[in-house]
């Protein structure tokens, strides 16, 4: 092989080596292409999600305070048993003093 044959391989190789970069160049921009209708999904689903990340959050506040008020319900309602319990028994030692005088 002689000089002017290495030159023309060495050729050779570099354009197919700026062809073949070329060419995966085309193929990676048309497949990540994205176009104003695919922008306009992006920002659908961007506008979705923050409503629904809005909506989360707004039934965390109402079930918090659900449980709030639930919480204090049952507060009320054991201390007024606690308190009915008390009026019973001294209703019962009453009734029992009294039983005791007869």
């Amino acid at each position: 092989m002689n000089r002017d044959e290495l030159i023309g391989v060495i050729a050779l190789a570099f354009f197919l080596t700026f062809l073949l970069g070329w060419v995966l160049r085309w193929a990676y921009g048309g497949l990540n292409k994205i176009n104003s209708s695919n922008m306009g999904e992006i920002d659908d689903l961007a506008n979705r999600l923050y409503e629904m990340e809005q909506a989360k959050d707004n039934a965390e506040t109402q079930l918090q305070e659900r449980e709030w008020e639930l919480t204090n319900r049952i507060s009320q309602a054991e201390a007024e048993l606690a308190a009915a319990m008390e009026g019973l028994g001294a209703a019962r030692r009453e009734v029992e003093e009294l039983r005791g005088e007869d």
